[in-house]
């Protein structure tokens, strides 16, 4: 019998290969749900056209939308914070300076992700001794359960699209816009190495058995009624129906153990807190970064020892157009990233850094009221020209995160503190200048003042706290997952990736835990 802890994006791409092979899998979850009485009215709005909704109703969608001190936006879903709740009392953590949020939820962090999916060039993982020829099947198997909107276009020279015949979403008249004005300065931009194309998101874009395709109501920021932006809580709900797969829901694990070639994993019930006992042939870890870091120092005794994760750092900054698109809050439109940058500029970095382009959503037009204060009667016209820019830097640009197990009494508690790098402030100021200098084929002006600099942790690019490594060492892990001194224990989240390129986190990812699934099976 194979277990597989938890049901995120990594945990679903096991599971998927597993079963492809033949293997029995049991899936051990905390399972968290969007509250009954939202859910409810989701489902009853999801019975009818964006058009038929009333300003009560979308409302009721969008639930109360939090800006912070800074105009940057807490990201709900349907309202509700469920996808990070009871993670205090189950997973103890202490931040210090970090962002980092695990997840108990039923598909765990897919429930609130930007859906952003794009593969990694071999020169943003010179140091995996995995590379992109062998996970091309893989990236494959899982496009065909998570479904692609994308285009063909330029990015598609570093970046294969690992599909046919894709879908595209239609973008917005803000995303059209800037993307005219950066074709029409396609050589000269590629001449800076400027790569750009229209984002690729797990989002149906079509009619699918599965379902309707995005009929663009513009609530993708705040959680989509009818289902269209890829959560893997969905795949768990096709993989019960199989013979083979069975979901247990309310179950933390707290440790492994290894015993004559089977695995005990231990933990307790979330509700009732009773303990609970599995015997696995092999365990599959996809409980995310930290909760996979808690279980396997746990299960090592391995306390006060320092565990190195590694981060994809993010950044947001404002674009102002020169050219307003009028009434950007009545425009039927998807709200998630529209446009895609990848600067590949060695005077920038050695690493590709990502951009995302997110035009016109209700969280920006929230932004914009909280950033203009007394003058928030001006946010229509700002919200006709604005964009906003989220770039991501490869891990070894960014500042990283040390994890320590450390005994707090009768429980232990995770401790995460930031690891300051230099190189993340200079490769942000190296973005901004090259974007202060290109605003004429950009058609707008990057504000620099507005710029703000996350925490490590906060865009939920961490990774590489168990480096899969040819000959793994002491808290690093063979190319199956496997922690060094363990044989039938294969970790599969992004806690195995060497280091974490600033191409996006999720496709690779369940790409690696699908191959690991398939190897192992």
């Amino acid at each position: 019998m194979h277990y597989v802890i938890g049901s995120g994006p990594a945990g679903v791409a096991c599971a998927k290969a597993l079963l492809a092979r033949g293997a029995q899998v049991v899936m051990l979850d905390a399972g968290l749900e969007l509250e009954p009485e939202r859910a409810e009215i989701v489902r009853q709005l999801a019975a009818s056209q964006p058009a038929e909704w009333t300003a009560a109703d979308r409302a009721l969608l969008r639930g109360a939308v939090k800006i912070g001190a800074a105009g940057l936006p807490t990201k709900l879903v349907f309202g509700s914070d469920y996808p990070y709740a009871a993670t205090e009392e189950n997973i103890p953590r202490t931040e210090h300076g970090t962002g980092l949020c695990p997840s108990l939820a039923l598909g765990g962090l897919s429930n609130a992700w930007g859906a952003a999916m794009l593969p990694h060039r071999d020169e943003d993982i010179a140091d995996w001794p995995v590379k992109n020829a062998e996970l091309e099947r893989h990236y494959r198997a899982v496009l065909a359960f998570t479904g692609l909107a994308a285009q063909r276009d330029d990015l598609e020279e570093l970046f294969p699209l690992h599909c046919e015949n894709p879908q595209g979403l239609q973008g917005s008249r803000q995303a059209e816009l800037l993307l005219g004005n950066l074709q029409r300065h396609r050589t000269a931009l590629r001449n800076r190495g400027w790569w750009v194309g229209r984002a690729r998101v797990a989002v149906r874009a079509a009619d699918t058995p599965r379902g309707a395709g995005c009929n663009r109501c513009g609530l993708c920021m705040t959680g989509c009624p009818y289902g269209c932006i890829y959560n893997s809580a969905d795949t768990v709900r096709e993989l019960r129906a199989q013979k083979n797969f069975s979901y247990q829901r309310d179950v933390i694990v707290t440790r492994l153990r290894e015993n004559s070639g089977n695995v005990r994993v231990e933990g307790f019930h979330r509700r009732t807190r009773e303990p609970l006992l599995f015997e696995a042939d092999r365990a599959y870890l996809a409980a995310g970064v930290v909760p996979t870091a808690q279980i396997l120092l746990r299960s090592q005794d391995a306390y006060d020892q320092p565990l190195r994760l590694r981060d994809s750092q993010y950044f947001l900054f404002p674009i102002v157009m020169g050219r307003r698109t009028p009434d950007v809050r009545s425009e039927a439109l998807y709200t998630l990233s529209q446009i895609f940058i990848e600067l590949n500029r060695p005077d920038i970095s050695p690493h590709t850094v990502h951009l995302q382009i997110y035009t016109y959503s209700d969280l920006i037009g929230a932004a914009a009221q909280k950033t203009l204060g007394v003058f928030k009667f001006l946010a229509p016209q700002l919200e006709d020209r604005l964009l906003i820019v989220q770039g991501f830097m490869h891990s070894n640009d960014s500042q990283q995160i040390e994890l320590k197990l450390q005994h707090e009494g009768a429980r232990d508690r995770l401790h995460a503190a930031v690891v300051p790098n230099p190189k993340a402030r200079n490769v942000v100021n190296r973005v901004m200048r090259e974007m202060l200098g290109q605003a004429r084929r950009l058609g707008g002006l990057v504000l620099p003042p507005m710029l703000q600099f996350e925490k490590p942790g906060r865009g939920y690019h961490s990774g590489g706290s168990l480096p899969m490594r040819a000959q793994p060492g002491k808290f690093e892990s063979d190319v199956l997952g496997r922690p060094h001194g363990w044989s039938n224990v294969h970790v599969v989240d992004a806690s195995v990736l060497p280091s974490i390129p600033g191409t996006t986190i999720t496709f690779s990812v369940m790409a690696n835990a699908h191959r690991i699934g398939w190897e192992t099976a």
